[in-house]
């Protein structure tokens, strides 16, 4: 392993709630696996959305990532493993407790980054789901991050809040993490017979000068199927438009994540 390169990582971040953050990162994850590489998921939200998505119940995990966050254990601890090149450390609601208790630790935003430090040679790429907000674990996910993707639904409401991130990636670039990369904008729940829908992707990238990372994800009912049977889109639903989508997206990343 020491030869091997170390994984990008990547964010995936929005602080408004419901915008398909959760579905992107199993979905590129599953994605990128089919690709060859190996994937780490990182679940950085307390509601564990992205491990129960994944089949495993949280109320059931022993090892979380409150616990490599406190420094009780190593990220390698907590890692479970969900199919053959993808694995997750899960989050417990334990986690709500972990950003109060890191508010006071000098050094705060740079305790993600250090835990992943000793697993990111065993993966390609790790992906981490963050939560809706802009608190210490989402600082924290910026600051450990190569890149970042922000997920937003094709309706105008869902540009309030983008802007509000862009500023705190501009102060973490200047003051944590020069490496930072923003990757794009991630159309979700694209509707493409409605004109409301194709304005807000004509206007997005403009508005941020941003990428706009595409083929947009189209609003399906495969999604909402898929975390219920405990698997991806991509295997739950595998021919679907929404499956077919995200491997594209997956595909035109790959400079991003092997660079």
């Amino acid at each position: 392993m020491a030869g091997k390169k170390k994984a990008a990582i990547i964010a995936l971040a929005n602080q408004k709630g419901g915008v398909a953050k959760t579905t992107s990162v199993s979905s590129l994850g599953a994605a990128f696996a089919e690709l060859g590489l190996t994937v780490l998921l990182v679940d950085l939200d307390a509601q564990a959305c992205l491990t129960f998505s994944l089949g495993i119940d949280p109320d059931a995990v022993e090892t979380s990532v409150h616990e490599v966050l406190l420094g009780q254990c190593e990220a390698s601890e907590a890692v479970l493993k969900v199919s053959e090149s993808v694995d997750l450390i899960p989050a417990t609601i334990d986690l709500a407790g972990a950003e109060a208790a890191l508010l006071t630790r000098p050094g705060r935003e740079f305790v993600l980054q250090s835990a992943l430090e000793e697993v990111r040679r065993d993966y390609d790429v790790i992906l981490l789901d963050c939560s809706p907000s802009l608190g210490v674990l989402t600082l924290g996910a910026l600051t450990a991050s190569t890149g970042l993707i922000i997920p937003m639904p094709c309706e105008m409401l869902s540009h309030r809040g983008v802007g509000q991130l862009l500023d705190t990636v501009r102060d973490v670039r200047k003051l944590l993490n020069k490496k930072l990369k923003v990757v794009g904008i991630l159309p979700t729940m694209y509707d493409g017979r409605a004109r409301h829908s194709k304005e807000v992707l004509g206007d997005v990238g403009e508005r941020y000068d941003l990428p706009v990372l595409s083929p947009p994800i189209p609003r399906t009912v495969r999604f909402a199927e898929a975390p219920a049977i405990g698997r991806s889109v991509l295997e739950t639903a595998g021919s679907s438009k929404g499956a077919m989508a995200y491997r594209e997206v997956a595909e035109s990343l790959l400079p991003v994540v092997q660079a």
